[in-house]
């Protein structure tokens, strides 16, 4: 058997950034402190930090006051931040600066009168927290069908933003629907779907005509990693999203020659080794790095934690 080891995959600056946020947090104060919602969407991650002792909440009245509370990757709304203010808990913020970049031009398009169409799923982490920045000015579509519903009159002010993890030819179609029906829409001056979604889909598209079957590193919540999942099943390839090697069913290897391996965002790299290990003991495989685009993005620990970390 042939292995396909996709690059770039796994961990993005925005992810790498939150996990070690969180663990500098647990350095300087222990792990008896809360995040608000999964720190990112990886089944893997989440459980090595429970066990640890950090505690993920839904609700910000489900941490304790004077408490610690870690802000996750895929940002909150205004109104989490007003309520963890109310109840004296100290907040230090992992949103990933590429979320954030999308909330500001939220605010800047509801503050100059814009109606705001938020390109994205619904229920999603980044998605509410986006919202949340201007409620009354957002509206909320995933498909051009949804486009097609669109009620605005012709000459309204209008702009259009995106979720950071979604599809680039999903999201693609919906814009180009938005500016046949809206001629004069705007956009921001640089996209907002991330590089790593990209460059994770760019690989995945390049080289799943190589392959028998597609494997996604994943967890099942994690938007951009359907997304590499709905690229190899739209190339009609067997593909396939599971959290690591313990989901791999055999049946799926049965006259499978090559197999591309693959990461979402948020998805570690032991997770990847230790299914490329279990391949090479049970069908002889060997592996072929196949780099599509190389990566040099860092982002810095947000400012508060460098504050606590000087002192």
């Amino acid at each position: 058997m042939k292995v396909i080891l996709a690059n770039p995959r796994g961990f993005c600056a925005g992810v790498n950034m939150a996990i070690e946020c969180l663990e500098e947090v647990i350095q300087l104060f222990g792990s008896s402190i809360y995040v608000y919602h999964e720190i990112v969407h990886n089944k893997y991650v989440v459980n090595r930090f429970t066990e640890m002792g950090v505690t993920f909440v839904d609700a910000v009245s489900e941490v304790p006051e004077n408490s610690i509370l870690v802000f996750s990757a895929h940002g909150v709304s205004p109104q989490i931040r007003q309520q963890a203010r109310e109840r004296n808990i100290r907040t230090i913020d992992a949103t990933c600066p590429l979320v954030t970049k999308v909330h500001t031009e939220a605010i800047k398009y509801a503050e100059a009168g814009y109606n705001i169409i938020l390109i994205g799923h619904e229920g999603h982490d980044e998605v509410i927290g986006t919202m949340g920045e201007a409620p009354e000015s957002i509206t909320l579509i995933e498909t051009p069908e949804e486009v097609a519903a669109l009620e605005f009159p012709g000459d309204a002010k209008l702009a259009y933003l995106t979720q950071t993890t979604l599809s680039v030819d999903e999201a693609g179609q919906v814009i180009q629907s938005l500016k046949e029906k809206y001629p004069h829409i705007e956009s921001p001056p640089k996209e907002d779907i991330c590089y790593a979604t990209t460059n994770r889909q760019a690989a995945v598209s390049e080289l799943v005509v190589q392959a028998d079957l597609v494997l996604v590193l994943g967890s099942q919540n994690s938007s951009n990693s359907k997304r590499l999942m709905e690229i190899g099943k739209s190339a009609e390839k067997p593909s396939y999203l599971i959290d690591g090697v313990d989901e791999l069913l055999p049946e799926w290897l049965e006259d499978c020659e090559t197999v591309l391996i693959t990461a979402g965002a948020s998805a570690p790299e032991v997770v990847v080794d230790e299914l490329i290990q279990y391949l090479e003991d049970q069908y002889q495989a060997k592996v072929e790095n196949a780099v599509v685009r190389k990566e040099s993005v860092r982002f810095p620990l947000p400012k508060e934690l460098r504050i606590l970390q000087s002192k």
